[in-house]
C-alpha cells in the first residue's frame, strides 16, 4: 500500500480520483529530494477529519530545508534547532494577542482540538519553493474547502495566496480571517497585531464551543 493512498474520512473527494494519480508519477520522476517524507504528505487530513474541523488555516508549501517539513501547515518537528520564520512570528502574536506563550513548535496539539492546518500544495522539493506549486494540488485545497462549507467554521486567510482560495469558502455563517501572511517578508503589513487567535476563540465560544487552546499543551 502507498503511502500516499487517500486519507479515509476524505477518501471520496473528486481530487483524490482526478488529480491524485498525475501527482504520484510527477512525484516518483522527482529528481530532488521531496518534503515532507512520503508518510507525512498527508497528515493534516489524517489528523483532522471533516467532522472533527472547526478551524482551517491554509498554508501555502511545505518548508524546504531538511527536518523541517512534517506535514502540518506552519508546524515544525520539536526536535528542530533551525529558524523558525512565519512560525517564530506567530508565536509572537499569540503572546501580543493572549498574553500566554507558546513555545512547542510541533502543532499537532492544535489538530487534536479540530485545527486543520492545510498547505495549498502539500509537497515540495529540496531547496526550491513553490516547486510542486503547479503539480496539482490547488485542487485538493478546492475540495476540502467547498467540503468544509457545509456548517460554519473559521477560516484563517493568511497573505494573497491563501486568499485566492476564498472563493472556495460557501456560505454566510463562517468566521473568515485575512491579514498578510506571517513570514518575515510582510509580517508587518497587518499580521503583528491581527489577534486571529482571541477572535476565533471569541466566535467558538459564542456559538456555545470549546476555544482552541493556541498555547503550549
Amino acid at each position: 500500500m502507498s503511502e500516499l493512498d487517500p486519507p479515509k474520512d476524505w477518501a471520496d473527494l473528486p481530487f483524490f480520483h482526478v488529480g491524485l494519480p498525475a501527482i504520484r508519477e510527477k512525484l516518483r520522476r522527482e529528481a530532488h529530494t521531496v518534503y515532507p517524507p512520503e508518510p507525512q504528505v498527508f497528515r493534516a487530513l489524517q489528523l483532522s477529519s471533516p467532522a472533527s474541523t472547526r478551524v482551517v488555516i491554509l498554508g501555502q508549501d511545505p518548508y524546504h530545508t531538511p527536518g523541517k517539513a512534517d506535514g502540518l501547515a506552519f508546524s515544525i518537528p520539536q526536535d528542530f534547532d533551525g529558524r523558525l520564520d512565519s512560525l517564530g512570528n506567530i508565536f509572537k502574536e499569540i503572546k501580543s494577542d493572549l498574553g500566554m506563550p507558546r513555545t512547542r513548535t510541533d502543532l499537532g496539539d492544535w489538530a487534536a482540538q479540530g485545527v486543520l492546518l492545510l498547505n495549498t500544495a502539500l509537497t515540495v522539493p529540496k531547496g526550491k519553493a513553490q516547486g510542486h506549486a503547479r503539480h496539482g494540488w490547488h485542487a485538493l485545497t478546492r475540495d476540502v474547502l467547498q467540503r468544509l462549507s457545509d456548517r460554519p467554521r473559521a477560516f484563517v486567510l493568511w497573505g494573497a495566496h491563501a486568499q485566492g482560495f476564498g472563493k472556495h469558502i460557501n456560505g454566510t455563517d463562517h468566521l473568515i480571517l485575512r491579514s498578510a501572511h506571517p513570514s518575515p517578508l510582510s509580517v508587518h503589513r497587518g499580521f503583528f497585531g491581527s489577534r486571529p487567535f482571541s477572535q476565533i476563540n471569541a466566535w467558538l465560544k459564542a456559538r456555545g464551543d470549546t476555544p482552541i487552546n493556541w498555547t503550549d499543551p
